[in-house]
């Protein structure tokens, strides 16, 4: 007679790869060496990008900016996924890339921007919303973010929320609040499913007190920790699964780009605080 030996259950960090990463290990491939390949391909100058850079995660505001020659390419970007524009706000030079959609594409780009000598990055995202009470449309400036997706989790250790940068939401606050939006400060959940958001889940979240819900805002703020990088995201919410009326609605282009240009504004203003933009870098 076989006696059968039960095996003790693992734990979960053991099991899960997403939960058992080594966090304080350097990375064997880093942003500079993808960096320093685009600019040997390409014959590029080891120039910096704008201090100031804004991810315009819809991507069709920095099309209509280039169409209307608002935008130009800056030439010091060095990376082989995306093209970054500049457009100059109150005499200075800040730089959008479009298209960045999600929570790993969104912190790929960003360590490649620091690595590259920008100071703040700012995302602007089309957001649905999850509180009832929220108007839409409106602005949510996110101080924090449900950590439903995958890129947190390679910077900080398991937790269900991490906080955004303290410095940037009061200067995003107060840019926005000049604007014909509601502007509400607040915890959004970042989902890497967007087709998988149940009612079940909008209504547990409503309860929790989130506002809006999006693609990048965990993992942006969970690389900005690990890292000590000033980094901000703005929620335009256009949409509700319960909106009755016309739904999407950004507003025209020339609202859009108010809205980027008080986006930058803030940015702006994060230069000019010691301890904010000005903090050291962590690099790998």
């Amino acid at each position: 007679m076989r006696v059968r030996t039960l095996r003790q259950p693992m734990s979960h960090k053991s099991t899960i790869p997403l939960l058992n990463h080594s966090l304080h290990r350097p990375s064997a491939f880093s942003p500079d060496s993808l960096i320093a390949a685009v600019r040997e391909e390409r014959g590029l100058k080891a120039n910096s990008v704008p201090a100031v850079c804004v991810l315009e995660f819809d991507g069709d505001l920095t099309d209509w900016l280039v169409e209307q020659k608002l935008a130009a390419p800056c030439l010091a970007w060095a990376c082989f996924h995306t093209t970054m524009f500049e457009l100059e706000v109150d005499g200075t030079r800040c730089g959008v890339i479009p298209r960045t959609i999600g929570g790993p594409y969104a912190v790929l780009i960003a360590e490649q921007l620091f690595a590259s000598g920008a100071r703040v990055v700012l995302g602007l995202t089309t957001a649905g919303r999850v509180q009832p009470s929220l108007a839409v449309p409106a602005l949510v400036v996110a101080t924090n973010a449900v950590r439903d997706e995958v890129t947190s989790y390679h910077y900080l250790e398991p937790a269900p929320t991490v906080d955004a940068p303290a410095e940037p939401v009061e200067f995003l606050v107060r840019e926005l609040s000049q604007l014909d939006l509601p502007v509400m400060p607040g915890q959004v959940w970042t989902t890497d499913a967007p087709y998988r958001e149940t009612e079940q889940q909008l209504n547990r979240h409503a309860r929790d007190g989130v506002l809006a819900v999006e693609m990048q805002a965990a993992s942006l703020f969970a690389f900005a920790e690990a890292r000590r990088a000033t980094v901000g995201v703005v929620a335009h919410v256009t949409n509700a699964a319960d909106l009755e009326g016309e739904d999407f609605n950004k507003g025209s282009q020339e609202d859009g780009l108010r809205l980027l240009q008080a986006v930058c504004r803030a940015g702006l203003h994060c230069l000019e605080v010691e301890g904010c933009a000005y903090r050291k870098f962590h690099p790998y």
